[in-house]
């Protein structure tokens, strides 16, 4: 892990938990304690510019859960449940909870789960641009009604390692970033070489692979969770031009209502693409979780 890129003031640390190793950095030493979950095609290297914003005022987590980043890579039954265990069990070793949680993109799943199963590990619960199964993320897997392909690819046995691996670099930073119109100046030839050299790695791709197979089949599961367990935490929700679909799937699993914000001329990468514009926001819904009668 020597190659790996980072950031000033970041601490990188290796944790044995639940079966595996997860690979979490951590930034700034007073306040309470947050924690930053990626999406796809991410690590927690997506949050390099936004971690030193919260860290002046918070003690940040960025975790690559498994199957991503510089964690161990993850078998064919890894699902958004078993990485919740995953942050279940880093946020009991380490000691922190409960924490301000944010999750974005394919870790709302994650993110939903943890907060359903263990909310003494959440303080609350922040969305970023994220979908949940059984509540209309599958859709984004139809192509014939403006899904994406590569959905299947990764879900599909066999085929991230056979086709996905080898040509890391171009299908992160040729492809998939420009397919979603990131400009360079979010997402450079730095930042894709170092997500290529993780996704790259054997494995690389088995996280995002277990994920959107979950995706695809866990609707049934999150639906019943939903109806146990529904949010009884703080929830805000962050979204861009689709913010509307973020803010209803949280909806429709909280038992309260949710503080909904659009970001409005931001894409769907918000950490990456607008740090200096989430950061205040995320900073404002933390302080409401702790002072909801301010």
């Amino acid at each position: 892990m020597d190659d790996h890129a980072t950031i000033a003031g970041a601490r990188h640390q290796i944790t044995e938990v639940n079966g595996t190793r997860l690979h979490h950095v951590t930034a700034g030493d007073n306040g309470a304690p947050v924690l930053l979950v990626h999406g796809f095609p991410e690590t927690w290297w997506a949050f390099r510019r936004l971690i030193p914003l919260l860290a002046a005022s918070h003690r940040v987590h960025a975790v690559d859960l498994r199957g991503f980043g510089d964690s161990d890579v993850a078998d064919e039954s890894y699902s958004s449940a078993v990485a919740a265990e995953d942050l279940h069990a880093l946020v009991e070793h380490l000691g922190l909870g409960p924490v301000h949680l944010v999750g974005q993109d394919v870790s709302g799943g994650v993110v939903f789960r943890l907060a359903a199963t263990h909310p003494e590990d959440v303080a609350s619960l922040t969305v970023v641009e994220a979908g949940l199964a059984g509540f209309g993320a599958e859709g984004l897997a139809d192509v014939t009604h403006g899904g994406v392909w590569y959905i299947g690819a990764l879900a599909a046995p066999g085929v991230p390692r056979l086709l996905l691996e080898p040509r890391a670099r171009s299908f992160v930073g040729d492809y998939l970033y420009p397919l979603y119109g990131v400009p360079a100046a979010a997402v450079g030839p730095g930042d894709v070489a170092e997500y290529a050299r993780t996704y790259g790695r054997p494995g690389g791709f088995s996280g995002a692979a277990g994920l959107y197979r979950g995706l695809l089949t866990e609707g049934d599961e999150l639906r019943a969770l939903a109806k146990n367990s529904p949010l009884r935490l703080p929830v805000t929700t962050i979204g861009t031009s689709g913010g509307g679909f973020t803010q209803a799937t949280f909806q429709s699993v909280s038992a309260q209502e949710v503080t909904a914000v659009r970001l409005d001329g931001v894409g769907h990468y918000v950490a990456q693409e607008a740090p200096d514009r989430l950061a205040p926001l995320l900073l404002d819904a933390f302080a409401a979780a702790a002072h909801p009668d301010a």
